[in-house]
């Protein structure tokens, strides 16, 4: 079972979410939180899988409460919530260490998608409007040393990332397994320090890795 804490300032966008995910059989809805420290404090205490997590809220917004919660439960995963699908403020989440983003407005098969492709490791990547995003807001500062670090293949795959491909789709392109896919994944966030695949991406774009 799946267990998701739902953070958002209105109620009633919280019950939405809530009818949504708890008519599937594996997903349970462990908690709300109304503002951001309501959601540190009941991350901590609920250690959930995912956090859907509203950017814009009162006390704490979901920017900063994301970075707190990751430090405190670093398992968890945190999906940011938005109105809009090409928001400035979802790039400065990404860095604080968000998965993906889902916007409010997307059909309730997509939120559970989002929540289930979350769970298995996957980043919500594949929107173009993500990668729009990524694309548009990150500054690249000059090259990493860890950059050089990567072999040409985890490049390669670091490239296919950023475009959005998951591991299958990389897998078919290169010829190989999936399961060397993810291998070559697991190395390329070993050797960049970073928790999952959007944190890779964004490295990515600001090392001028990605295709642009």
């Amino acid at each position: 079972m799946t267990t998701v804490l739902l953070v958002d300032d209105q109620a009633l966008v919280r019950a939405g979410l809530r009818l949504i995910l708890e008519a599937e059989t594996d997903l349970q809805v462990a908690g709300e939180a109304a503002d951001g420290e309501q959601a540190v404090r009941l991350a901590d205490e609920l250690r959930p899988d995912v956090v859907l997590m509203d950017i814009r809220m009162p006390v704490l917004d979901g920017i900063g409460a994301t970075a707190q919660v990751l430090r405190q439960v670093p398992d968890t995963k945190v999906v940011m919530l938005t109105t809009f699908d090409l928001d400035e403020y979802v790039v400065e989440a990404f860095r604080a260490g968000a998965s993906g983003f889902v916007l409010k407005t997307a059909p309730p098969a997509h939120l559970v998608a989002a929540v289930r492709t979350i769970v298995l490791g996957e980043a919500l990547l594949a929107p173009a409007s993500t990668r729009q995003l990524i694309e548009e807001s990150v500054r690249r500062a000059g090259p990493s040393p860890l950059a050089a670090s990567l072999s040409a293949r985890e490049t390669e795959v670091l490239r296919m990332l950023a475009r959005g491909l998951s591991n299958a789709e990389i897998a078919r392109a290169l010829f190989v397994e999936p399961s060397t896919v993810k291998t070559h994944v697991a190395n390329v966030l070993a050797k960049l320090g970073v928790r999952d695949r959007v944190q890779a991406v964004v490295f990515a774009f600001e090392n001028g890795i990605a295709d642009v």
